[in-house]
């Protein structure tokens, strides 16, 4: 895959690599063209014929959209964790790997905002929340946070494109880019401020309806226990979604961009983060069928409407939870790159299984005698809609792979 290109083409990339085949590349970038003009047309429809194109209802005014959102947001910690440890925590072999991190941060953090901008259904009026902010809803201060982290993470991507080769001769280029890079520390701890209160509010968001015995969490202060455990689970996460994508981009490149002990270091701070979260998370899923059933809201009552049966606790906790995480802190396990990879898939789908049961199947319950259950599943267009989001990332990640200097150890792995 890594042969000579273009002179016009191959004068862009960073300087002692290879890359394919122009021709090559643009025939993936086509491929990738398909299902992103579906997802296309799929959002045309949704804001030319409104919602009622979905099946979204009065019973599911959180469906899919807003599923995937908190998931993607959760995955896209594995940018601002990445870079507090880096920075912060001043773990310097993980400068080998924040900048491939800040550009999936950046992805991800588009997406959400992307999904956010059909999910409103009238995206014209999306700067509402800002100009006639609601200051006793938790979901302003997502959206501020959300908003600014997304700059942050473009201010720490924006160094990347100015390290261009063509586009560092120019002086003025040269030195903003040097500069910024001087104080991404202190970018970096914006960052980290902001995304852990927007990861807790959203956990927050369902843990004060009160109304809503499943979701209902007592806690600290103002904020109820899903508030901690949402920022916990994203930052456990996080990295492993980092590292999944990274051995994705080495797979399809063929050739090795972080040393092993990078990924060694993220593997185990994952798997200790995890194990954590899955104490709390226990004791909390206890804890909690206790206080429901006082309020005369049995555990049974929340796994009796099909398909939500108990099978979501034990796959939620047991087989997307457990099974990571001894994957994970054990040494040779994770050492292991088939087991290694199973953990990052199993980890990352355990988040957005927690997310669609904290805003769908939450919501879903009948919690008065006189409601009903109504089954939901996405329509095409949602998928569509969804999954659009991960053409436009995976093509935006081929560009930056391709003409920036992502990996400071490409050069030393694959000599020319």
């Amino acid at each position: 895959m890594d042969s000579a290109s273009a002179p016009f083409d191959s004068a862009l990339f960073p300087e002692g690599v290879k890359r394919c085949k122009l021709k090559w590349f643009l025939f993936w970038i086509a491929v990738l063209h398909g299902p992103l003009m579906v997802g296309i047309v799929a959002t045309l429809m949704c804001w030319g014929l409104a919602l009622n194109v979905t099946y979204l209802n009065n019973n599911y005014p959180f469906g899919l959209w807003i599923a995937a959102d908190l998931g993607v947001i959760a995955l896209g910690a594995g940018a601002f964790f990445t870079g507090f440890l880096r920075y912060v925590v001043n773990i310097e072999e993980l400068k080998n790997i924040v900048n491939y991190a800040v550009v999936i941060g950046v992805m991800c953090y588009a997406s959400a905002q992307g999904i956010l901008g059909i999910d409103i259904g009238q995206p014209l009026r999306g700067w509402f929340i800002f100009w006639h902010a609601n200051v006793h809803s938790m979901l302003t201060e997502v959206a501020f946070c959300i908003t600014c982290y997304f700059m942050v993470l473009c201010i720490e991507y924006l160094p990347l494109i100015l390290e261009n080769r063509q586009i560092n001769k120019f002086r003025f280029f040269h030195g903003m880019a040097h500069h910024l890079h001087g104080a991404m520390p202190t970018i970096a701890a914006i960052g980290v401020f902001l995304s852990f209160f927007h990861q807790g509010s959203l956990g927050g968001v369902p843990g004060v309806l009160y109304g809503r015995p499943f979701a209902y969490r007592e806690g600290f202060l103002v904020w109820p226990w899903t508030f901690f455990l949402f920022i916990l689970s994203a930052i456990a996460c996080g990295p492993c979604f980092t590292i999944l994508i990274t051995r994705i981009t080495e797979g399809c490149a063929r050739k090795r961009l972080v040393k092993r002990n990078v990924i060694e270091i993220l593997a185990k701070i994952s798997g200790r983060l995890l194990a954590v979260y899955l104490v709390l998370k226990i004791v909390d899923t206890l804890y909690w069928i206790v206080i429901a059933g006082r309020v005369g809201a049995p555990l049974s009552s929340f796994y009796v409407n099909q398909p939500y049966g108990y099978w979501v606790l034990i796959t939620e906790i047991g087989i997307l939870g457990v099974i990571p995480a001894i994957i994970l802190l054990n040494t040779k396990a994770r050492q292991n790159d088939s087991l290694l990879i199973i953990a990052c898939i199993l980890n990352c789908t355990g988040i957005f299984m927690n997310r669609w049961i904290m805003t769908v199947q939450s919501l879903a319950v009948p919690v008065m005698s006189f409601d009903k259950f109504v089954s939901y599943h996405p329509n095409w267009v949602e998928y569509a809609t969804t999954f659009v989001f991960v053409w436009v990332s995976a093509i935006v990640i081929m560009l930056s792979y391709r003409y920036l200097p992502i990996f400071p150890q490409e050069k030393e792995l694959n000599p020319l």
